[in-house]
Formats: structure tokens, sequence, C-alpha cells
């Protein structure tokens, strides 16, 4: 005889987690969709179907709620990016560093075309007239920083992580993205045709002491 299957009581501690992850996912969908000023407690409360009681059990500031929502994806989706990636690499064996530095590079790109990018812009906006929302951005600003360059080393690898131009070519990629991914607010185009990224391929072999790019 088989015995059903007994309910799983789930902890206080889980359902903590759970309603947080709620919250924090409806800010950041609040936050892409309506921008800093769309993004109201009533609005977020309402997506994640948690009483108001609960929200400010665990943000008890919106601008501190916001923060950490941004943060939040923005960690997820770097390492998200570079699982992507490495699916894509044992899945297609780059032939060299060099193809692999190509797919690297479009695969940064492709993540600045992410709502997470987007609801970072919606806050480094607000914080210029804001010092309460610039002073809790600023940690959390250098904390994520850290994870990308990291994480950039990982994707391009040992080899070339380790040349001496690497860390010149690593912040001048997030820059450089960062900025062409700003011009799509008045600018929409197709992001994996935008010539931008034969200009970082090619910025990637001079840095890097590469050969040239090819057609």
């Amino acid at each position: 005889m088989v015995r059903p299957t007994e309910p799983v009581t789930r902890t206080r501690a889980q359902r903590t987690s759970d309603s947080r992850t709620r919250i924090l996912d409806a800010a950041v969908s609040a936050l892409v969709e309506g921008g800093y000023s769309g993004a109201t407690t009533l609005t977020i409360q309402a997506r994640a179907g948690v009483s108001r009681g609960r929200l400010l059990h665990h943000f008890p500031s919106r601008d501190l709620l916001l923060v950490a929502a941004a943060q939040h994806l923005a960690v997820k989706r770097v390492q998200d990016t570079e699982d992507r990636l490495a699916e894509l690499l044992d899945g297609t064996p780059p032939t060299d560093v060099w193809q692999r530095t190509d797919r690297v590079i479009a695969s940064l790109w492709e993540s600045f075309t992410e709502p997470h990018f987007w609801a970072a812009i919606e806050l480094w906006t607000a914080s210029r007239a804001n010092p309460d929302i610039a002073d809790a951005l600023r940690p959390e600003e250098r904390t994520l920083g850290a994870a990308i360059r990291a994480s950039m080393s990982r994707m391009f690898g040992q080899e070339l992580a380790s040349r001496p131009g690497f860390p010149r070519l690593r912040d001048l990629l997030f820059t450089s993205m960062r900025g062409t991914a700003m011009t799509y607010t008045f600018d929409p185009r197709e992001p994996a045709t935008d010539p931008m990224v034969a200009h970082w391929q090619g910025l990637a072999r001079v840095l890097l002491d590469g050969p040239p790019a090819g057609p």
C-alpha cells in the first residue's frame, strides 16, 4: 500500500524569504515599467500580493526597497549571463581565445538590454536629486561592481584576464556599453546588430595584443 505523500510544512524562514523575493520582484517590475515615480509602495504591494504590514516589515523605506530590488535583480543577471555564456562555450567550444572574446563581448552587451539595467538607470537618475537614494545606492553599486569585475575575469578566462591590458579593457567595455545602452531610451534599435559590438571586439584585440578582428 502506497502512503499518500505527506505535505511539506514550510518553515517560517522559508515563508519570510518567499515574501521578500516576491516584493523585490514586484518592485523591479514596477520600476522598469513605471519608472521611479510609478514604483509606489501601493503598486508594489499589489503586484507582490502582500499586506502593507508585511511590506513594511521587510522594507520600512520605499527608497531602500527600490535600491534592494535593483541590486537583487542585477546580481542574479550577472550570474545568469555567466551561466549562459558557459553553456554556449560548452556546447560550441571556441577555436581560440579570440573567438571566446567575441562571444564574451556579445554576451556582455546582451545583458545591457535587460530589465536590471533599466531599473538601475531609474535609480541613478533619481539619486541626482535625492541624497537618500544616493547614500543607499553607493555601497550597493560598489559591491555590484566588484561582482561584475570578477565575473568578467571568469568569462574571459585566465589567459586573457591575466594580461596587462585586461583591467583597461574591462573598464572601457563596461562604461562604453552602459553609455551606448542609454541611447536606446530615445533611439531603439536591434542590439545584436549594433555596430559598436564590432568596435568593442576590435578594441579587445588591441588592448590584449591579439590579431586584428576579421571582417
